[in-house]
């Protein structure tokens, strides 16, 4: 019963793809992703090289200098949150790459650890609208992976022409303070150092963090030396006023003074090795991270750039899992769903893909019908292995390319409402960690069954193909004008101007949700975390497993002799 059966899977690129075919999908896929390494360039950029010389005039290093100042040499950072906010443009013709701060999951003396760096190059760390939640969002995954949190802060409080959309409501900028409170309260270890500006919110945000540095340029106050100057006519400065001489030596509220930001830095990191470390390679035993016997970066060959298109789920997996092995569960039911664990990094994790092209009918022996849509038995076989993921305490990927549930009079009369609720109250209430994957389509009711953003992963990443939306575009200018069309979808008047309209209106409906399908558009207004090239998807998911395995004792994590997993292989597929 130990035993996890893991097998080989996957094939060859060259026997999957004609030469002609793999041509024409890289050609389409790069197209796409050097608009996203353009992008990516473009926001790490700040507001350009003038700035960068002014945080140097200053004897300071920027944000992204600090990070990479930060974390193990050698290793990367995995960013989330790089495109929110990106192409908007706020009062002054001015632009807030990344909401004008850096949130990273960073290895910092061999421990993962979420850091959240203002972006003193962009209006000197300002708030914009969206900031604050991006600030919350990365908390958040703090909070669930338990991992310590490292504030890099340097906040000249919030972008003021645009207060109303940052400073009220449920997740503004005093929703910050709470996330600091709820991480402490949860024993997640927070780290502060503070730069330069800290000022009004900003001001709060160090405070309740275990450790609070300040370099010889940094003050926190509740109000600058300019607003003191108009409210009191009081010339002073910001040093003066909450200087380091004032909050380490008087008022307690930081504990160490250090002459730089190179020393802060050095600061944290030894801080950060004196925390436990991590239960990774516990729970790895003698197993190390081994690479697929297919390279990940054939994921860009693999899959089409035509969501029409379909592709061998399994392929996909092949190019993820630790040597191409998986084991499979329930394969003989639902078979438009394919879920199953194997080991990435070297860690267990659970694994659930949208089959793709057609599958077997149960219902109808001699039929075939289209996969990547949610039937009855694959809604009933992936909520099971969610709970039994969950009971087990492995952490869980949802890899989707999805249409929605089926529809129509047999998916009513089969339950489908009941047995999609059923999954989604599994995803809701689950408390193993989750993330999710937005591969090609994520579309209707499947977007959330299958753990969308809405459902809490832990993260959810997209790559340049995703489209995430209620339904595709032609399909939804058909609804939005349903009343004017017959049962072929034929514009029902005879009137030339009034046809002409309709016309019109199902094509600018058509475009304007098509554009509205762009990855961009949904990491700028955060409903995604990251978009990511498919070559990078084995490293991220690979990070992420990591951390959820490096803090033992806050949630179950079993050893596989008693997996829930073996229960349901006997039940379904072993001996009556």
């Amino acid at each position: 019963m130990a035993f996890v059966p893991l097998v080989p899977i996957g094939d060859p690129l060259s026997s999957l793809v004609d030469e002609r075919t793999a041509t024409d999908q890289r050609t389409a896929l790069a197209a796409l992703e050097d608009k996203l390494r353009a992008r990516r360039a473009e926001v790490h950029g700040g507001w350009g090289p003038t700035y960068v010389d002014r945080v140097h005039k200053k004897g300071k290093l920027t944000a992204r200098e600090r990070l990479a100042r930060l974390v193990d040499p050698g290793t990367r950072t995995f960013e989330v949150g790089t495109f929110v906010n990106y192409g908007e443009v706020f009062p002054g013709d001015q632009k807030s790459p990344a909401a004008g701060v850096v949130t990273a999951f960073a290895r910092v003396e061999g421990r993962w650890c979420m850091v959240i760096a203002n972006d003193n190059t962009v209006a000197s760390g300002a708030w914009w609208p969206r900031t604050p939640e991006k600030i919350q969002r990365a908390q958040m995954m703090a909070l669930r992976l338990r991992i310590p949190t490292v504030y890099l802060v340097d906040c000249s409080g919030l972008f003021l022409p645009e207060q109303s959309k940052s400073f009220p409501g449920a997740h503004g900028a005093g929703h910050i303070f709470k996330m600091n409170s709820l991480l402490s309260a949860n024993g997640v270890p927070q780290i502060a150092g503070v730069f330069g500006d800290c000022i009004a919110g900003g001001g709060y945000m160090p405070i309740i963090s275990d450790r609070v540095y300040m370099t010889e340029q940094a003050y926190m106050v509740i109000a600058g030396a300019a607003l003191i100057k108009g409210a009191k006519s009081q010339k002073i400065t910001s040093l003066d006023i909450g200087g380091p001489e004032v909050h380490v030596h008087q008022s307690g509220c930081a504990d160490v003074r250090v002459p730089d930001d190179e020393t802060l830095l050095a600061c944290i990191r030894r801080d950060v090795a004196r925390l436990p470390s991590s239960g990774a390679d516990f729970y790895r035993g003698d197993l190390a991270s081994v690479e697929p016997r297919f390279a990940p970066a054939e994921l860009g060959t693999l899959i089409p750039a035509d969501h029409r298109e379909a592709y061998d789920a399994h392929q996909v997996l092949a190019r993820l899992l630790d040597q191409s092995l998986f084991w499979e569960v329930m394969p003989e039911v639902g078979e438009e769903m394919i879920c199953g664990i194997g080991r990435i990094g070297g860690l267990y994790a659970g694994f659930v893909i949208n089959r793709q092209g057609l599958v077997r009918d149960p219902e109808h022996p001699e039929r075939q019908r289209p996969a990547g849509i949610l039937y009855r038995a694959g809604i009933a076989k992936i909520s099971a292995f969610s709970r039994a993921c969950n009971d087990d305490g492995i952490p869980l990927v949802w890899l989707q390319d999805i249409s929605g549930f089926d529809i129509g009079r047999e998916a009513e009369a089969h339950g489908l409402l009941a047995y999609g609720s059923s999954l989604i109250y599994t995803n809701s209430t689950n408390t193993t960690p989750m993330f999710t994957v937005l591969l090609r389509k994520a579309s209707g009711a499947g977007y959330y069954a299958m753990s969308g953003l809405p459902y809490d992963p832990v993260v959810q990443l997209s790559t340049s193909y995703a489209r995430l939306s209620v339904m595709e575009g032609r399909t939804l200018a058909i609804a939005a004008f349903n009343t004017k069309l017959d049962d072929d979808f034929q514009i029902t008047s005879t009137d030339p101007a009034e046809r002409a309209k309709i016309e019109a209106g199902m094509r600018d409906t058509e475009a304007r949700i098509e554009r509205d399908m762009d990855p961009f558009v949904a990491a700028r207004q955060m409903d995604t975390d990251e978009i990511i090239e498919l070559g990078e998807l084995r490293a991220y998911l690979a990070a992420l497993v990591e951390m959820t395995y490096q803090n033992t004792g806050y949630r179950r994590v079993k050893n596989s002799r008693i997996w829930s997993m073996h229960d349901l292989r006997a039940l379904v597929g072993g001996p009556r």
